[in-house]
C-alpha cells in the first residue's frame, strides 16, 4: 500500500511527461510532402499527396493534443482531489510509479522522434500507457470503497472516457 509519497513520485513523472508532451506538441515548421519521381496515369497527383500528408499530420496533432489534455487533467485530479485524501495515512492505495515512469520515458522518446512511423507508434504507446495508469487508479479504489473517493473516481472515469474516444 502506498501513501502520499508514492503518489507524489508518480505525479512527478507524469508532470515530466506532460512538459515533454507540451514541447513535442509545439508547432514545427512544415516539411515537404513526398513527391512522386514521375507521374503515370492513375498515380496520385502531388497536390493529392500533399493534402493526404496534411490530413495525416492534422490527425496526429489532434491525437497529441488530446493526450496532452488527458495528461494535464490527470495530474490536476491527482494533485487536487486524490492527494488530499491520501494525506491522512488511513487511506493508502495500491499505487506504483512504474507505469508513470514508463509513460514519461515513452513521451521523452516520442519527443526525440519528431515525425514518422516511430513517432506514431510512440504516440499510440503513450496513449495506451496513460489509459493503463487511469484504469489502475480506478481499480485501486475498489479495494477501499469510500464515499470520499467518489469525486476522484468520477473525474478519472471522465478522463478515461475522453481518452477512449480518441
Amino acid at each position: 500500500m502506498a501513501g502520499p509519497a508514492t503518489l507524489l513520485v508518480s505525479v512527478g513523472h507524469q508532470a515530466g511527461a506532460l512538459r515533454t508532451l507540451w514541447a513535442a506538441a509545439a508547432p514545427h515548421p512544415p516539411h515537404n510532402p513526398p513527391q512522386p519521381f514521375h507521374t503515370h496515369p492513375g498515380d496520385p497527383r502531388p497536390e493529392r499527396l500533399a493534402r493526404c500528408e496534411t490530413l495525416r499530420e492534422m490527425a496526429l496533432h489532434s491525437k497529441m493534443s488530446q493526450l496532452v489534455e488527458a495528461t494535464s487533467r490527470l495530474v490536476q485530479v491527482e494533485q487536487t482531489l486524490l492527494l488530499p485524501l491520501l494525506l491522512p495515512v488511513e487511506h493508502p492505495l495500491p499505487l506504483h510509479p512504474k507505469d508513470s515512469i514508463e509513460f514519461r520515458n515513452i513521451c521523452s522518446h516520442m519527443a526525440l522522434q519528431g515525425e514518422g512511423q516511430q513517432f506514431e507508434r510512440d504516440l499510440h504507446e503513450a496513449h495506451q500507457c496513460l489509459k493503463t495508469i487511469i484504469e489502475k487508479l480506478i481499480c485501486s479504489f475498489a479495494v477501499f470503497p469510500s464515499d470520499s473517493y467518489i469525486p476522484v473516481q468520477s473525474a478519472l472515469r471522465q478522463i478515461l472516457q475522453n481518452l477512449l474516444a480518441m
